[in-house]
């Protein structure tokens, strides 16, 4: 299959995005830029589940070349993966939590869960599954576990902003508070795991939509629809289950599989349909190389934090523009662009580091 080139640029698009949201340099920023309170979408609650939904599409692709086939290579290779990146993102943690000046085998105040953890987690149980499981079983069991989980929310005080959460609860039993991200409802937590499977599924089954041998514009065009319907679906849902990016819900789940569908769809069009891909190429330049930036990103967000220069430059910066939200996203941009210039040596010389 010859390879598609919106993966790249939405996968791009996503790290960017990343880099940009968890970097911020002030404390007030625009809206679209920062998590939902609570219930509810803004734009930054796009950026994760955008990047899992486009993960299950690659995993469809890779696995699809080995025939699906179980095999003691391709079960450790999995194993290798996830834990890899599981331990990328305990790295990065680690990394700043020596940064301010802390014991760096004192492991007591240690978070455990995480953004990259999750991806791992998400890959390596829905990469196992495909090895031994239809796809058409692994459809019915996203929709078993969503349905499930959004009842355990329901009955389960699961849309409570306090210690009172399940989410709260069984993080608390099996990690402790002091592992945890200090908010009643780590957004990261155990519990949410399930829908965030079930949402890597939805990719990797659209991954499957991206390869019939069909036309490739009808095969877009299907994707396109699913995303609509699964979009529709997830509004509908949100009447019982509203969206919540900190307890992944299940309307959540399906609006933005949706939307991602959609807009996947969309850049394929021009990209991979059209061949019209001079507006993507910064995007393409983080999407071949997208753990290793998002990474990158991470450790300078922490250096420059830690040793003052981001309240410098945005102190700076409120001198000339007092906007304290523009000065706020001008750091945070430039922080994206500044790893840019990483990003675009490597995609020049086809340079992938891969996990």
């Amino acid at each position: 299959m010859k390879r598609l080139l919106s993966l790249d640029v939405i996968r791009g698009m996503t790290i960017v995005c990343m880099i940009i949201v968890n970097n911020l340099a002030g404390p007030d920023n625009y809206l679209h830029l920062e998590h939902s309170e609570w219930n509810g979408i803004t734009v930054c609650d796009l950026v994760f589940p955008f990047f899992l939904f486009i993960m299950g599409i690659t995993t469809y692709i890779s696995l699809s070349r080995r025939d699906f086939k179980p095999s003691s290579s391709s079960i450790l290779k999995i194993l290798r993966r996830a834990a890899v990146i599981i331990l990328i993102g305990w790295a990065v943690r680690w990394f700043a939590y020596i940064c301010m000046d802390r014991d760096i085998w004192d492991f007591s105040q240690f978070r455990i869960t995480g953004v990259l953890p999750r991806i791992g987690l998400c890959y390596g149980i829905v990469a196992l599954m495909a090895l031994y499981i239809s796809r058409k079983t692994m459809v019915w069991i996203a929709a078993a576990l969503l349905v499930v989980y959004g009842a355990i929310l329901l009955m389960f005080n699961g849309y409570a902003n306090d210690s009172s959460n399940i989410h709260a609860v069984i993080d608390e039993f099996l990690l402790t508070r002091a592992h945890l991200y200090r908010t009643p409802v780590d957004p990261e937590g155990i519990l949410g795991t399930i829908p965030a499977v079930a949402h890597t599924i939805i990719g990797f089954c659209c991954g499957a939509m991206l390869i019939r041998k069909e036309p490739l514009d009808a095969r877009l065009l299907k994707l396109f629809v699913t995303g609509v319907l699964l979009a529709l679906g997830g509004f509908l849902a949100s009447g019982i289950l509203a969206p919540n990016k900190a307890i992944w819900s299940s309307s959540y789940v399906l609006i933005t599989c949706g939307l991602a569908a959609i807009l996947l769809a969309t850049i394929s069009y021009f990209t991979d349909v059209r061949h019209d891909s001079t507006a993507f190429g910064f995007f393409e330049a983080f999407g071949v190389n997208p753990l290793f930036l998002y990474v990158l990103g991470s450790i300078f967000g922490v250096v420059l934090g830690i040793t003052g220069v981001t309240h410098t430059v945005y102190e700076w910066t409120l001198t000339w523009l007092p906007d304290p939200k523009t000065a706020s996203m001008l750091f945070s941009v430039a922080l994206a662009l500044v790893t840019g210039l990483f990003a675009y040596p490597l995609y020049r010389k086809r340079i992938y580091i891969k996990i």
